[in-house]
């Protein structure tokens, strides 16, 4: 068991950040290493709805979407020892920072083209599917950046970065938020 998660003694670590920004790919390998559980709460919602996330929104819309998406968030938040990957709107609905505040909430911050470079042929992702998906990828992050800056610890994401990289930063990141240990 690593140093890191003795001194996390449990707490779930929350990854947030923009569509595309690798929580997924990134919470895997952070998981792996710490010896947690991994969940993508995408994942879970689709897997409860019995149906894909583009379905949801386009049979029942938004606001039921971001009501599941709140609900898998209070059940991952009575778990231990999780990481947890987080849908990009998360942030926006206050009652989800009642369970978030409950574990260290990272955000991985990629740049704006780098997001859309890795999304631009992503047809999966409901909120993209406009005339302009790059302005609306702007405006989502320019809307959310002040819910992502309140997290506990922020980790730039370069383009040629890889998520092994990334994962490190975070291993090196996370213990200068938590608590130093007593003696």
């Amino acid at each position: 068991m690593s140093t890191l998660s003795t001194r996390l003694r449990g707490t779930n670590l929350y990854l947030i950040g923009m569509m595309g920004a690798g929580k997924s790919t990134v919470g895997q390998l952070l998981a792996r290493s710490l010896g947690y559980r991994f969940f993508d709460t995408d994942t879970l919602i689709e897997r409860v709805a019995g149906q894909s996330i583009s379905q949801i929104f386009a049979s029942m819309g938004e606001a039921e979407f971001r009501q599941l998406e709140t609900q898998v968030l209070a059940q991952l938040s009575a778990y231990t020892r999780s990481v947890i990957a987080t849908g990009g709107g998360i942030v926006s609905q206050p009652q989800n920072w009642s369970y978030l505040q409950h574990g260290v909430v990272v955000w991985l911050n990629v740049p704006i083209e780098v997001l859309y470079q890795r999304i631009k042929h992503d047809t999966t992702r409901p909120l993209l599917q406009t005339d302009d998906p790059l302005a609306k990828l702007q405006l989502l992050l320019q809307e959310r950046r002040p819910f992502y800056a309140q997290a506990d610890v922020e980790v730039t994401v370069g383009a040629g970065d890889s998520a092994e990289q990334v994962a490190a930063r975070m291993i090196e990141a996370i213990p200068l938020v938590l608590r130093p240990e007593t003696k």
